[in-house]
């Protein structure tokens, strides 16, 4: 059984292995030379931070058997600098990040609730996961008071862009973030209380 419900504290070590696979996944330069055990604790020190929980942003999680085994992460675009911020922070404690400090370009566009990131652990895909967690996103928007919800997805990703198209999300521009080209896609939701079921 998969449970849907929002990030705790404790859950910022079972969230890092998850983000990381997006960071891989994009191939960003700030990263090339950081060993992985230093971008895990940065990771985890931000999926800690009131702001990453419920502060700037939410942080939305999969639960299967006491794992977490999946994860959405997002915020409205006007806190993206602050979003930003915190994970600056978190890499500032390591000489490592010290030639070239963890940024990010701005992938949000105006008045938009940007999903910043979504991630099924490998074993857990194909069972509906991602597609769970997309419905529980519209409800963490109209709470920040946004009536659209987007996210960018790699040209070179065609599964997750049929997962979006399925779930009406329209393409409306392209971005370049770091090295890859993204489609970036948008979907319309009613500013009402939406009862998601999250078990």
């Amino acid at each position: 059984m998969i449970t849907i419900r929002e990030a705790q504290k404790d859950d910022a070590g079972q969230i890092a292995p998850l983000i990381n696979i997006i960071f891989k996944e994009m191939e960003l330069e700030e990263l090339e030379d950081v060993p992985d055990p230093a971008v895990l604790k940065a990771i985890t020190a931000a999926y800690q931070s009131e702001a990453y929980l419920s502060g700037a942003a939410t942080t939305v999680v999969a639960e299967a058997n006491g794992q977490v085994v999946g994860v959405a992460f997002g915020y409205p675009d006007e806190n993206e600098q602050k979003v930003d911020q915190v994970l600056e922070d978190a890499t500032s404690f390591s000489d490592v990040f010290a030639d070239d400090p963890f940024g990010s370009d701005y992938e949000a566009f105006k008045n938009e609730w940007y999903l910043d990131s979504i991630v099924v652990d490998p074993k857990y895909q194909g069972m509906g996961i991602g597609g769970k967690l997309l419905e529980a996103i519209p409800e963490e928007a109209v709470e920040d008071e946004k009536s659209v919800v987007g996210l960018n997805v790699d040209f070179e990703n065609p599964g997750a862009k049929a997962l979006y198209d399925r779930h009406g999300f329209k393409t409306v521009g392209i971005k370049k973030i770091g090295d890859h080209w993204y489609f970036h896609m948008q979907r319309e939701i009613q500013q009402q209380i939406f009862s998601v079921n999250r078990a």
